[in-house]
């Protein structure tokens, strides 16, 4: 895939630095590896949950981190002392990871919680109420006076 040029647009633009800066990452090849992997659920209208896969990770080694627009995970494993037992055959990955994602404006993290090897992370879109939309009631203005009527 190759790679688009959005600095004209940049140049021709104010205030949108954010969404330019989105659209040139999704340009870009996704070159993070798909570990652990991860589902994004619509649970209602203004509900969502990102499901991640974190068998052998307990609580303690995860981090679930929000900082402006953006969500990151991280997992990894405390060092254990003593000896370390003999693995004869490991198809549980323990490696390290972090996961990032892009959060839209007014979505907020409400609560995390591992259950069955999963972490669930569930996000709701809060809007303010000054930015929900309103329906303005039309008043109906008086007929304008006629010339006689002005006279009397």
């Amino acid at each position: 895939m190759r790679h688009v040029d959005l600095s004209p647009l940049m140049r021709a633009t104010v205030g949108f630095d954010r969404m330019m800066n989105q659209l040139d990452s999704a340009a870009r090849v996704d070159s993070a590896p798909g570990y652990p992997p991860y589902n994004i659920e619509k649970l209602g209208e203004n509900e969502y949950r990102i499901t991640m896969a974190v068998a052998g990770f307990g609580e303690q080694d995860l981090d679930v981190t929000v900082k402006e627009n953006s969500l990151t995970i991280t997992g990894k494993q405390a060092k254990t002392e003593g000896e370390a037992p003999r693995v004869l055959h490991r198809g549980i990955a323990t490696r390290a990871f972090e996961r990032s994602f892009e959060l839209a404006d007014y979505i907020q993290v409400v609560g995390a919680r591992i259950e069955n090897g999963l972490l669930h992370v569930d996000l709701v879109r809060e809007i303010p109420e000054a930015m929900k939309p309103r329906t303005i009631e039309i008043a109906t203005s008086p007929k304008p006076k006629t010339i006689e009527q002005k006279a009397a």
